[in-house]
């Protein structure tokens, strides 16, 4: 298991091969970086270090509303970082002192003093410290200054577009375009959270559905429609389909509800908590002008997520 470590508890090792970055979502861009992070340091029988931070920076530098929307969570990184071979997730808490640091103090009394580093791997737009003054030619300075090695990695692209987590947020909020940030990412798009009571119109009209909080409210919900999905409850998977939005037929409310018809599944699950895999979007979320009408649509939205998520 990747082990989480936080700046305090780090033990120097100046045989450490790192990166550095915040590496929402783990996508296939980042993923080109770890691999080479990975190799390198069983090559040279070195412990494998990704540096990151906790809030993400733009939650601090550039504080919005609501604050930047995750495509991981903490825990959801380190769990796609194990599975990738990194040795060591190292946390550095992020808060307004720690961005006023220069990128050169960064490089020298974090990097190079406090964690070791032998070989130092980044991506080739990889900007950081102040202001985000520092680029891979900082990074190349400091190297030959302090004598450790450095790599630089190139853009990955699918299909003509760069992979970026700004990309995959993109994908998901403004277009719920959950094939995409799937091809981005490497998997689908996932979301756990908890079973609430809702007013259960799903079970009046005949499709019941399970109310889903989710667990952590920093992370990205995809623009409202309707999807097809996989759902985790206990150890076993199912297939469904799931509205987000805010039913506009029952007149809705500015809240957004996030509501899911689990196919061949009859058991109350309130209170559990459950895992949720986008598939495949459907459509849009609709006004329809009766019940009724809404009724024929959601059969019809079932055939169809049936077909799709096989």
């Amino acid at each position: 298991m990747t082990e989480i470590v936080y700046l305090n508890d780090v033990n120097y090792d100046s045989n450490s091969v790192i990166t550095v970055g915040t590496f929402d979502g783990v996508h296939e861009g980042h993923k080109t970086i770890i691999k080479r992070v990975v190799d390198t340091a069983r090559e040279r029988g070195a412990r494998s270090i990704l540096v990151t931070f906790d809030p993400h920076p733009r939650e601090i530098i550039n504080p919005g509303k609501d604050g930047i929307k995750l495509l991981t969570t903490l825990e959801e990184r380190a769990e796609i970082l194990d599975d990738l071979g990194i040795t060591m997730m190292l946390v550095i808490p992020f808060d307004r002192d720690f961005s006023l640091i220069s990128s050169e103090d960064f490089i020298h009394d974090i990097i190079y003093d406090k964690i070791g580093v032998g070989k130092f791997i980044i991506g080739y737009d990889h900007q950081f410290g102040r202001n985000r003054e520092g680029t891979k030619a900082t990074v190349k300075k400091l190297s030959r200054e302090l004598g450790f090695e450095v790599e630089i990695i190139e853009a990955h692209d699918i299909g003509e577009i760069t992979v970026s987590s700004t990309n995959v947020r993109n994908a998901l909020e403004n277009e719920g375009d959950v094939d995409l940030a799937h091809r981005f990412l490497g998997r689908p798009y996932h979301i756990k959270g908890t079973v609430v009571h809702g007013d259960k119109r799903g079970k009046e009209i005949g499709f019941p559905t399970a109310n889903v909080k989710p667990e952590n409210h920093k992370k990205i919900i995809p623009k409202n429609g309707v999807y097809a999905v996989d759902i985790k409850v206990g150890e076993t998977i199912y297939k469904g389909m799931m509205n987000i939005g805010i039913r506009p037929t029952f007149d809705g409310s500015d809240e957004r509800t996030i509501e899911v018809n689990i196919f061949d599944f009859g058991s109350n699950i309130y209170g559990e908590t459950v895992e949720i895999w986008f598939i495949k979007r459907i459509r849009d979320e609709l006004r329809f002008k009766s019940v009724e009408e809404l009724i024929e649509q959601i059969k019809n939205d079932k055939v169809i997520a049936q077909r799709l998520n096989k």
